[in-house]
């Protein structure tokens, strides 16, 4: 089973930042399709962004980009998601997920972290 675990979620008012990471402990990142999927309360979980393992080829759902933006650090074994201009629909819980192949934002990857509860509000 592979173990990752996301951070850097917060509380943030309209307008502000915050960098999310993903980081494996017991595989290698970078051989994997990574995505970032959120979650509101009583919604649906949605994609918002995926990168690729093979060339980096990066994806964002419309409601996000230009606003966030995907990296991968493979020596620090991490996958970041950087929020700019956060609005309060952006408010969730943030999962980043890991599949050997799929490369998309429909939530059909093989493995899954915990998530963290990202709070925008004044």
């Amino acid at each position: 089973q592979l173990q990752f675990v996301e951070s850097g979620g917060g509380w943030v008012q309209p307008g502000g930042s915050l960098r999310l990471s993903c980081a494996a402990s017991n595989f290698t990142l970078a051989n994997y399709v990574i995505g970032w999927f959120r979650q509101a309360p009583g919604k649906e979980r949605e994609g918002v962004s995926t990168i690729s393992s093979i060339d980096g080829t990066t994806y964002y759902a419309d409601s996000v980009k230009g606003r966030f933006t995907i990296s991968r650090d493979n020596a620090k074994n991490t996958v970041y998601l950087q929020m700019n201009s956060l609005k309060p629909g952006d408010t969730a819980v943030y999962y980043c997920a890991a599949d050997a192949h799929y490369f998309g934002l429909s939530d059909e990857y093989d493995y899954w972290g915990q998530g963290t509860q990202v709070t925008v509000s004044s």
